[in-house]
Formats: C-alpha cells, sequence, structure tokens
C-alpha cells in the first residue's frame, strides 16, 4: 500500500517545487546530474511506508554524511553515456559492425556526424565506467551499506569484455572495428548491466548531494518504528526552509495521541505545524530531517487543513470548504489507516459560536482514532477547558511576550493553554482606530 498525500497537503507543506525557493524540494535539489534529479523526483513523489526500508535508505545517507565523499562524475559525460546506452536496438555483432562501419563511410563522403557523435558519445562511456569503478572500489575498502550493491557492480565491471573496454585508452585512435566491438558490448549485450551502472550514479548522486545539505544544515536522521507504536517524538524540530528556525519539541504515543495548540496571531502555530508535517513526511523518504533527534511509526498517510481557502468553481464558501476538509479526513480516518492529521485555526470562516462547537466536537471525535495522530490549533482557547476531560490530549501554546504595548514572539512551545489576547492591542498599535476617527 502507498503513503497517502493529496495535492493540498503537498501545497500547504510547500513540498514539491523544482524551481520554487522555499519548498522542501528546492531545498535538497543539489544534484549535479538529470539521472539524479530524476531520481530525486521518483523518491519525492513515493515515500515509503516500511520501516526496515526506511532505516536501509537512511543508513546509506548517514554512510555518505560521515565520509563526506565527492560526486566524481562529470554531469556532461553522464548525460552523453545514458544518451548512448539508451539508443540501442538489441542488434547482432555483425549488425552493429555494419552500422558503424555504414557511420564511418558516410562521415567521409557527406559530412554525416553521427560516427563522430557515436564516438563521442563512447569515449565519454569509457571516462565514466572508468570513474565508476574507482568509486565502487574505494566504497569496498569503507564495506558500508551498500557493500552487496558494490559487489554486484564490482563483478560486473570485473568481467573480461567489460575489463578489455575499462583498460583502453580513449586519447588513442580507435579503429573502426574497435569502436563497433565496444559499441556491441555496451549498447547489447551489456545493455541492462549498464543501465545498472547508471542507476546506481544517480543513486549516488542524490546520496552526496543530500547527504551535504544534511551536513551544513545539522540535520538529523530520523529512526523509524512499526506503525501499531503510533509513536512520534522529535528534539528541536523545526522548519527546514527557515533560516535561524526556533527548534521545538514534541512527543506523542499510545495514550497522548492529540495536541491541542494555543496562541495568538503571529506566534507560530502554523510555521510549527508545517514543521510537524515536512518532517514526518520527509523521514518516510528516508531523507534527513530539520531536528536534533526523531522517531516515528511508520504513517500510510499524512493529511493537513492549514491553508483551506474558497472554491468559486464549486461554489463554496471558506467555511464550507473547511468542512469539506474536515469530512475528507474523518473518512480517512475512519478506514482504520495509522494517520497524522493537523487542522490549523478549525472553522475560521464561520461565527465565534459555531467555531467553538465545531472545533469542541471536531476534536472530541478525532481523539478517539487511537491510530492516528492529530494536532489542531485554534484561537477559541476556551475549548481547551472543555477538552481537559479528555486524558490522551496535549495542551500546548506558542507565547507571546510583551515590551510595552508591543508583541514579540519567541516561537518557543510552553505546555498549557495561553492566555494571550493581544488582538486588538495590535489594532491599536497600528493607529487603525485613531485613523479611522480621523476620516
Amino acid at each position: 500500500m502507498s503513503f497517502k498525500i493529496d495535492r493540498q497537503s503537498v501545497g500547504e507543506l510547500n513540498l514539491l517545487g523544482k524551481f520554487r525557493q522555499g519548498s522542501v524540494y528546492f531545498l535538497f535539489n543539489k544534484v549535479k546530474t538529470r539521472i539524479g534529479e530524476k531520481l530525486m523526483d521518483e523518491m519525492f513523489v513515493h515515500p515509503l511506508n516500511d520501516a526496515a526500508a526506511i532505516n536501509r535508505r537512511v543508513a546509506i545517507f548517514k554512510f555518505f554524511e560521515e565520509k563526506g565523499l565527492a560526486f566524481p562524475f562529470e554531469a556532461d559525460q553522464v548525460a552523453l553515456m545514458r544518451e548512448y546506452i539508451d539508443n540501442t536496438g538489441g542488434k547482432s555483432q555483425w549488425a552493429v559492425t555494419m552500422d558503424v562501419h555504414l557511420q564511418k563511410l558516410l562521415a567521409g563522403l557527406t559530412k554525416d556526424g553521427r560516427f563522430k557523435n557515436t564516438l563521442l558519445q563512447l569515449q565519454a562511456t569509457i571516462v565514466t565506467l572508468k570513474k565508476c569503478f574507482g568509486l565502487l572500489e574505494l566504497l569496498k575498502l569503507e564495506n558500508g551499506p551498500l557493500q552487496d550493491r558494490v559487489d554486484a557492480l564490482i563483478s560486473i565491471m570485473s568481467q573480461k569484455d567489460i575489463r578489455k573496454i575499462l583498460d583502453s585508452d580513449i586519447y588513442k585512435s580507435m579503429s573502426t572495428s574497435t569502436v563497433s566491438e565496444y559499441d556491441f558490448l555496451l549498447r547489447n549485450r551489456h545493455n541492462e548491466a549498464m543501465k545498472d551502472v547508471l542507476q546506481f550514479i544517480a543513486e549516488t548522486d542524490i546520496y552526496i548531494a543530500v547527504s551535504n545539505v544534511s551536513r551544513e544544515r545539522s540535520f538529523c536522521y530520523a529512526t523509524a518504528v512499526e506503525k501499531e507504536k503510533n509513536l512520534f517524538q522529535a528534539r528541536s524540530l523545526r522548519h527546514p526552509c527557515i533560516s535561524k528556525a526556533v527548534g521545538n519539541d514534541i512527543q506523542m504515543k499510545e495514550g497522548s495521541n492529540v495536541i491541542f495548540l494555543t496562541g495568538a496571531n503571529m506566534a507560530g502555530k502554523s510555521t510549527w505545524m508545517k514543521s510537524i508535517g515536512i518532517g514526518m513526511y520527509m523521514a518516510h523518504i528516508g531523507f534527513p530531517v530539520a531536528a536534533s533527534e526523531m522517531v516515528f511509526s511508520v504513517r500510510e498517510g499524512i493529511f493537513s487543513s492549514i491553508n483551506v481557502a474558497d472554491n468559486i468553481a464549486m461554489g463554496y464558501s471558506h467555511f464550507y470548504a473547511e468542512v469539506v476538509r474536515v469530512k475528507d479526513a474523518a473518512l480517512a480516518a475512519a478506514t482504520g489507516e495509522h494517520l497524522l492529521l493537523m487542522f490549523d485555526e478549525l472553522f475560521k470562516g464561520t461565527n465565534v459560536k459555531d467555531a467553538f462547537d465545531g472545533t469542541l466536537a471536531v476534536t472530541e471525535g478525532f481523539s478517539e482514532y487511537n491510530n492516528c495522530l492529530f494536532i489542531v490549533s485554534t484561537h477559541i482557547i476556551e475549548v481547551g477547558e472543555a477538552l481537559k476531560n479528555l486524558s490522551n490530549v496535549q495542551f500546548r501554546f506558542m507565547p507571546t511576550v510583551l515590551e510595552g504595548n508591543v508583541p514579540k514572539y519567541t516561537y518557543t512551545l510552553q505546555e498549557g493553554i495561553t492566555e494571550d489576547r493581544q488582538g486588538m492591542m495590535i489594532i491599536e498599535n497600528e493607529g487603525i482606530i485613531a485613523l479611522i476617527n480621523k476620516m
């Protein structure tokens, strides 16, 4: 079963966006090659939902971060090799020889560029294979988590005909017969093996690029445990894309799986919830997390409602869009799946009385899904008092500190329910009332 996250949650957490500064993808996308970027795309949209598989990938990233290896390949040479290896038709040795000789003949008669292009791609492939073999030998000495993969690739490259190609000098002129021999071996007989080498290069590109980001930003790698434990704990968890972001601790477990979060506007509630969602999502990819430590039970999906907008095309008001969103979350939770559910400022599109009743009812209802982790934030602090009879609800708030009449925000999570009510003070500080009275 695949990990479930819908488009709205992806957008609210700003996970994707290859060229959008501020997105999580943009933060990690430091790969050198197109094949590395393609594999990065696949990893980002297909989170893992098996604890053992997640921890295996984490072990590889940790290994590359510890070793600090440089990416040994040239992006343009890798691109030429990929183009060369992908362009194959399963031909016989005789057919390949005839094709190469024809290309050479046409190159002399009509200035046809195919032979020159074949030679260029072949040379780039040989150079890339040499560098790959050198990297594999280095990794073999380290005896890391990729040992089985390394041994399998070394075995491929140690075959007599591949060894012959690796030992060749690309700076010396190659005869047409040598070009056709190598062409047949690389693009036909050993084509699948060469594709496996390219896959390894793409993986290495990601391992090095992502682990470099982790090292530079002092991220950590989360440890995955089975979903049945329903555990999520982290120290100094923060937003990965915010410079000098404040980290906070979180601990959720069986019997304490609901967080009721309060705080004034701008106190940091939404950013904290996004930090949680991003951390959980990245942990399922096996990527580093912006925290000093994290352990989590595997989730089967993430469902957020942070920036719900009205839907003019559907005829939905803001409030009705919120109601639909909560209904979708309830249907997801009712399946019995282990989910992370997050709701920021429930029912802010309606009056205070209905928002109070709705927030209370929804929080009480979701608190009964013990297999889910549920976080809800609200301005309506009175709801918290009505929830104190529920033993599995944690109360946390983001404080506001007044310096004179100016509110300051620490972004540091505290236990309890806020008593901050600075909305009117902010309005007065901005001179709005005075401005209106002058009109």
